[in-house]
């Protein structure tokens, strides 16, 4: 018997192997009825049927094994598809996932070799049905893993919004502390209060930050008429302010007017040369240059130090990615890695952009603004 007409007409038997397979996976499937353990199995082993019943040129076989299966004519889901969303949203796990697929494998095959005794199985009907679990298992992976994604995200993002308030609340009430001069013990202690309320601020608004473009949404900025010497002038004072052992120069010229977020620009210098400095050499000044040309600015940093592996500056705008030298650091050096990924952001969404290039002269950050946004 030809391997799709067996699976449709064994379909009961079938799935009765694939229910109680599915039960076992705890403790997602430990409360779930007959038709969720079920869900969309029968839609999956109909598509798998139809799948090899179908002529199948060499071309489309080949095609198939890169991942390029056609799309379905008329759902914008596969069932394979459909069935990973919701299997994630019952809890289950990827490798639960993978494993329901290799026990349907193994459960076709076993019953269709069975009832082809004494005759020898069609050996082109086993090779288009594994093409066909590969290309359904690859459709679920795909979409287990995206849904896994959004809720992870959405979640974070929620954590992060929620926890401003409680933060909010200490910051105040260091503040607070700070304003009675209630001694020198009670001064220090509220010190230490806002400047770890400050960095945690910052925490949140970079996890923030990435969350909306996790999800699509993009860095939010509302741009107007400002000049950037103004927001470079303040970003420089903070930060020499809080490392009064480094030396930053600075070097303007032109006119560095344009249209841009202030607050979200403020936002972008100041984790460039925060990161110059982290990561410059101590004993050398970090380099900070804002030149116009036409209908755009330019603005460089730069820090000397030991040159950062090309393997390394490729991702380095990647998010959570930090070289080597960064991973061991701690305390107020410790970060989330997202400091030049969420600068590229910022940058994107005023239309600009960030390069990086470093030798062992020097580690350079270049960002490239339109006036307009």
């Amino acid at each position: 018997m030809r391997l799709a007409d067996f699976i449709v007409r064994n379909m009961e038997t079938i799935l009765v192997q694939w229910e109680a397979f599915a039960a076992t996976l705890l403790p997602a499937a430990r409360h779930m009825n007959s038709q969720g353990l079920r869900d969309h199995a029968r839609e999956i082993l109909t598509a798998v049927a139809k799948d090899i019943a179908t002529p199948q040129t060499r071309e489309a076989q080949h095609e198939k094994s890169l991942g390029r299966a056609p799309e379905p004519a008329n759902a914008s889901e596969t069932a394979a598809q459909t069935h990973a969303v919701l299997r994630a949203r019952r809890g289950f796990n990827i490798n639960q996932l993978a494993a329901e697929y290799r026990a349907l494998r193994a459960s076709v095959l076993r019953l269709w070799i069975d009832a082809c005794q004494p005759a020898a199985p069609d050996m082109d009907d086993m090779i288009r049905f594994n093409e066909a679990i590969d290309q359904a298992l690859a459709e679920s992976v795909s979409f287990f893993t995206e849904q896994v994604e959004q809720a992870r995200n959405l979640l974070l993002g929620m954590l992060s919004h929620d926890m401003r308030t409680p933060l909010q609340t200490i910051q105040l009430t260091a503040s607070y502390l700070a304003a009675l001069n209630a001694g020198e013990a009670v001064s220090e202690a509220a010190a230490r209060l806002i400047r770890s309320g400050g960095r945690m601020q910052g925490l949140l608004d970079d996890l923030c930050d990435f969350n909306r473009t996790q999800l699509g949404l993009g860095i939010n900025v509302v741009p107007r008429n400002i000049d950037l010497a103004h927001v470079l002038d303040n970003v420089v004072d903070e930060l020499r302010a809080g490392h009064p052992d480094r030396e930053i120069t600075v070097d303007m010229r032109g006119d560095l007017r344009g249209e841009w977020d202030d607050q979200r620009m403020q936002q972008l210098l100041s984790n460039l040369v925060s990161n110059a400095i982290k990561y410059g050499a101590r004993d050398t000044p970090v380099r900070v240059v804002a030149t116009t040309t036409g209908d755009e600015v330019f603005v460089e940093v730069g820090n000397s130090g030991p040159a950062i592996d090309p393997r390394t500056l490729d991702r380095i705008f990647d998010p959570l990615e930090r070289g080597e030298e960064r991973q061991g650091r701690k305390g107020d050096d410790a970060g989330l890695g997202l400091g030049l990924f969420i600068a590229r952001e910022i940058a994107k969404a005023h239309r600009g952009r960030i390069d990086a290039r470093s030798d062992q002269t020097e580690t350079v950050f270049a960002v490239r603004l339109p006036r307009g946004v």
